[in-house]
């Protein structure tokens, strides 16, 4: 099995900053492409930033500035460092990881448990 445990969420003021981070555990032999998805109260889940096995990132328009994407191979984690933070980034962040699960296998998909992140005006 494959598990991954976020942490970092929370309630924040308006121009605060926030850090998640994402730890991949159990059967992996390696880790491509990482991400961070969000989805607002009553709508459809989006992407926020990913992070390349090579270290190429990709942002959304609206986060592009403000957040962070990183990677630490040697600990299986993804993080995203959360800056300006304004109440329309209230959402729960999703990590998701790309996990090749031995030598022989091909990628499969897995999703984080979800963490709240609240804006405060």
């Amino acid at each position: 099995q494959v598990q991954l445990v976020e942490s970092g969420g929370g309630l924040v003021q308006a121009g605060g900053s926030l850090r998640l981070s994402c730890a991949a555990s159990g059967s992996i032999f390696s880790l491509n492409v990482m991400g961070w998805y969000r989805q607002p109260p009553g709508k459809e889940r989006e992407l926020v930033a990913i992070i390349s096995d090579g270290g190429t990132t990709n942002y959304a328009d609206s986060v592009k500035g403000r957040f962070a994407i990183s990677r630490d191979n040697a600990k299986n984690t993804v993080s995203l460092q959360m800056s300006s933070l304004k109440p329309e980034d209230t959402a729960v962040y999703y990590c998701n990881v790309l996990v090749r699960k031995s030598i022989m296998s091909g990628y499969d998909n897995y999703w984080g448990q979800g963490t709240q992140v609240t804006v405060s005006s």
